[in-house]
């Protein structure tokens, strides 16, 4: 039986490094647009239905291009595409700076959100080149990037962006010209990776009927809805939950949303290895289910145990997304970037339409009622139930 290329060769931990800091600088960006929404809201008069249309803007570009992009690339590889991408999320944060009305903030927001939609298929392609066939290792590697950065976003804008203004959004824009010179870099060795002669690899069939392959992905993005949705709660209203339900400043507010963001990235670091040891269905099943009583609790707690519970909501949620993604891969072989354009888009997509309609419902009945509601949402967890054991199939 041939051996895949990837297998043959040795993981690439310093191409992981470098895709895995683009992805926390990143996803730094993307998270201080989410932190700095109060002064956006407090500077434009903006209700919560309008905060959930910035959300929206950035994750509805992200949402809808990611597949096409993995698609194309599929066929055509890109090397040069991560850091052109990046130019993009420059220019948007120059403009989210200087925006003087909502509809610019939403064009700025959607600029972002492009260069998003090129970063995470090709980046996770990436990834999986340099996996040395350790594929939930280097996806967890590569997606804990993003996590910490969207940890740091909090805290850079209640130390930078709350104090100084809108204005001081400009220098950020050097993170992105970081990002550009790293991603630069990553794409000569992807380049040499494509001109490279490689062993002839494994033509990779489908392990299941088509049917069985439609119904699981159908299942997989069931899951996504659980948590997505869940996690659209948290990361764009958990400020102005806090501040509402227990009277706190937005400065300490921003350290519980850094506790969430930490704990998210620590939980997508451990998420693909233990795949990798145990089964990727297994880490998926325990991850959005046995999150429920975690969530159906938070809402009645003290603003300690409130703490504690985000911690442990964000560590276990986050573990099902490098299990989900490749999972995907493994399941439809050889659409590495549409795969991870799908499934990087729909929690993008979902991101983004969650939070616009959470948005409406906080603005009708309160912002408490929304988390009473999200508390539900993990239940979803119980259709994992329907998800095949991809490595008992294979050995079969």
């Amino acid at each position: 039986m041939p051996v895949s290329a990837t297998t043959t060769k040795t993981t690439a931990f310093g191409i992981l490094g470098a895709i895995s800091f683009a992805h926390l600088l990143n996803d730094t960006m993307q998270s201080l647009m989410i932190a700095i929404y109060p002064l956006f809201k407090t500077a434009f008069q903006l209700n919560f239905a309008q905060i959930g249309l910035i959300t929206l803007a950035f994750q509805f570009t992200a949402s809808l291009l990611q597949p096409l992009v993995g698609l194309y690339t599929d066929r055509h590889p890109l090397p040069f595409s991560l850091a052109a991408g990046m130019g993009c999320t420059f220019l948007g944060l120059i403009t989210l700076s200087f925006a003087s009305s909502f509809p610019m903030l939403l064009v700025a927001a959607a600029m972002v959100g492009t260069g998003s939609a090129v970063f995470h298929p090709e980046a996770s392609r990436v990834a999986r080149m340099a996996s040395g066939g350790q594929h939930g290792l280097a996806q967890s590697i590569f997606q804990v990037g993003g996590n910490t950065g969207a940890a740091l976003g909090p805290l850079l804008a209640a130390a930078i962006v709350l104090p100084h203004g809108q204005r001081s959004i400009a220098l950020f824009s050097l993170i992105a010209l970081l990002a550009m010179v790293v991603l630069t870099g990553v794409g000569r060795w992807y380049r040499q990776q494509q001109q490279r002669p490689h062993p002839a690899a494994a033509t990779a069939a489908a392990p299941l009927p088509q049917r069985q392959i439609v119904q699981t992905v159908l299942v997989l993005l069931g899951l996504m809805f659980s948590k997505f949705f869940y996690f659209a709660s948290i990361s764009s209203y958990l400020l102005f939950y806090l501040m509402t339900h227990y009277g706190i400043t937005t400065q300490t507010a921003q350290y519980h949303l850094f506790y969430f963001f930490f704990a998210v990235a620590a939980g997508t670091l451990l998420g693909g290895p233990i795949g990798d040891r145990i089964g990727r269905r297994q880490v998926i099943w325990a991850s959005i289910l046995g999150v429920a009583p975690f969530t159906l609790a938070l809402p009645y707690v003290s603003l300690e145990m409130s703490a504690a519970l985000t911690i442990i909501i964000g560590f276990l949620l986050a573990s099902a997304f490098p299990a989900i993604v490749v999972y995907a891969q493994e399941l439809i072989p050889g659409r590495v970037g549409m795969i991870s354009g799908l499934f990087f888009g729909f929690a993008f997509g979902l991101a983004g339409i969650g939070a616009a309609i959470l948005g409406q419902v906080a603005d009708h009945w309160g912002i408490e009622t929304v988390y009473h509601l999200c508390s539900f949402l993990p239940l979803l967890g119980i259709i994992a139930v329907w998800l095949p054991d991809l490595r008992r199939t294979s050995r079969a």
